[in-house]
């Protein structure tokens, strides 16, 4: 199991980002947490196996179709055990 936690910058509020980063996280059986920032950025950690977190990450690059990253910002941190995967408000 690994953790990252990342933060994304551009034009990613507004524009469905969370909640498709919800559905890929999902998808991919990624446990953890999105919000918006009031910097504008959008946080987000991802817990579970190397491979799928490396793939929400490359994801993140792009994001919702609506999105327009500019940056992703990557921390290796160690796991927590989080369970599931929510839009922090």
């Amino acid at each position: 199991m690994k953790r990252a936690h990342v933060w994304i910058s551009g034009r990613v509020q507004g524009v469905f980002y969370r909640a498709n980063t919800r559905k890929q996280a999902e998808q991919r059986g990624i446990a953890g947490w999105v919000r918006n920032l009031p910097d504008g950025r959008v946080e987000a950690v991802f817990e579970g196996p190397e491979k799928e977190i490396e793939d929400m990450i490359q994801w993140c690059h792009t994001g919702s179709p609506m999105a327009h990253v500019d940056d992703v910002e990557v921390q290796w941190e160690d796991p927590a055990g989080l369970d599931g995967f929510h839009i922090k408000r």
